[in-house]
């Protein structure tokens, strides 16, 4: 047929599959979340990379320090490619992040990987064992403190949790750490000082890590409580005589939940720098006190590599969050769905 164009109607399939794929709930959001997760993880490579020229001075010189002969420190700008570009220094440094490769730490003359992989496994725990404390805390206990104070009920109850949470939820974890090593370590004699020798070492940097964030979400959790309980449909089951476990379990909880788990997936994310925090104050041996050696003594490769670790997983962390609640509420997808 004269004047059309031929290309466009082969790939008219495609374009229409495409279309679909946006115009379906989980298609759109897989697609707005496929293209955040890519920028922000571009902005992490780009600010990891970033923290080596940026630093002010001569990174040779710095690492070797000032009484280094100008022979070592022409040396180590060769290895560290110091004198090549920018940009070429940038595709390098991408290079081996497509091939797993974060460089060789200074300090121990071993691939960062190794190091990373050898002190993951403490943070990890640290922190998944924090975020399980705060989900199964916060969200039951904010959850009964607004259903006993709904209406105005037992004032005393809210006055007294309100600044009982405020309190706690203000508490840095490096103090709540001092703290608790004070009274349940030294004092009572509870609990290991620091060290992971034994699994109840875990005990008080996890206790520290999650108190905080446990009266945060809490005292969110309760204001989402009053909220639900005050609508219609609520008014409706609780006129169907249910029991308070199926009342509160099954209509109440899953309706708070939404603006819960997106203040919590910002809180969770933030407790894996909060982790690093703990872990010098407790002597873990993880990713915050290497990050600390590392600063000591100039191992740039390390500390790129352990930024670059624990930012990715602050964003994976907030994009499971985002799943989950896509799973409870389809209208946080962005879709047309609406229950």
């Amino acid at each position: 047929m004269a004047g059309v164009d031929l290309s466009v109607i082969a790939d008219a399939p495609a374009m229409t599959a495409a279309r679909r794929l946006a115009r379906s709930t989980w298609g759109g959001f897989a697609l707005r979340r496929f293209g955040g997760l890519v920028l922000s993880l571009a902005l992490l490579v780009l600010l990891t990379f970033l923290i080596v020229p940026l630093i002010p001075g001569d990174p040779a010189v710095a690492i070797l320090g000032p009484n280094a002969s100008a022979s070592a420190v022409a040396a180590l700008r060769d290895r560290l490619n110091l004198d090549d570009p920018l940009p070429l220094q940038f595709i390098e440094y991408l290079k081996g992040l497509f091939t797993f490769d974060l460089g060789q730490s200074f300090r121990y003359n071993t691939p960062v990987t190794d190091t990373i992989a050898t002190k993951l496994p403490y943070t990890a725990t640290t922190a998944l064992g924090a975020i399980a404390v705060v989900i199964v805390v916060s969200i039951p206990v904010g959850m009964a403190v607004g259903v006993l104070t709904r209406g105005g009920r037992r004032p005393w109850l809210s006055v007294g949790f309100g600044a009982i949470a405020g309190l706690f939820a203000s508490f840095p974890a490096y103090v709540a750490g001092t703290l608790l090593v004070v009274v349940f370590a030294i004092g009572l004699k509870l609990f290991p000082a620091g060290g992971a020798a034994t699994p109840d070492a875990y005990v008080l940097p996890i206790a520290a890590l999650a108190l905080g964030p446990t009266f945060a979400v809490a005292r969110v959790v309760v204001q989402e409580t009053y909220g639900v309980l005050h609508q219609d449909f609520m008014r409706t089951a609780r006129g169907k005589r249910l029991s308070g476990a199926r009342l509160y379990m099954r209509h109440a909880l899953p309706n708070l939940m939404t603006s819960t788990l997106t203040l919590t997936g910002l809180i969770l994310a933030s407790m894996l720098g909060g982790a690093i925090v703990i872990e010098t104050v407790f002597s873990l041996p993880g990713l915050g006190l290497e990050v600390v050696q590392a600063i000591i003594f100039r191992d740039f490769p390390v500390i790129q590599g352990i930024v670059l670790t624990v930012g990715a997983l602050a964003i994976l962390i907030n994009l499971l969050i985002d799943v989950i609640l896509g799973l409870i509420d389809p209208r946080t997808l962005g879709g047309s769905s609406h229950v």
